[in-house]
């Protein structure tokens, strides 16, 4: 499935879809990390996903969506 919409934010009701799909990520299907590359190529965002904080970061620096 892919959205060609890349230049509009989410609506509310697609953000809902987004949290909810990551924890569901997050739960089922991230072993130990996962590292991810997206957004425009030439700009892009690196993303790390992770059982355990940045090292250096304390947990409570994270926002709970």
């Amino acid at each position: 499935m892919r959205n060609e919409r890349h230049d509009e934010s989410l609506s509310d009701t697609e953000l809902e879809l987004f949290l909810q799909y990551l924890h569901r990520f997050a739960n089922h299907d991230l072993d130990l990390f996962a590292l991810m590359q997206v957004g425009d190529p030439e700009h892009p965002v690196y993303v790390s996903f992770s059982r355990k904080p940045e090292a250096g970061v304390a947990p409570e620096a994270y926002r709970r969506p």
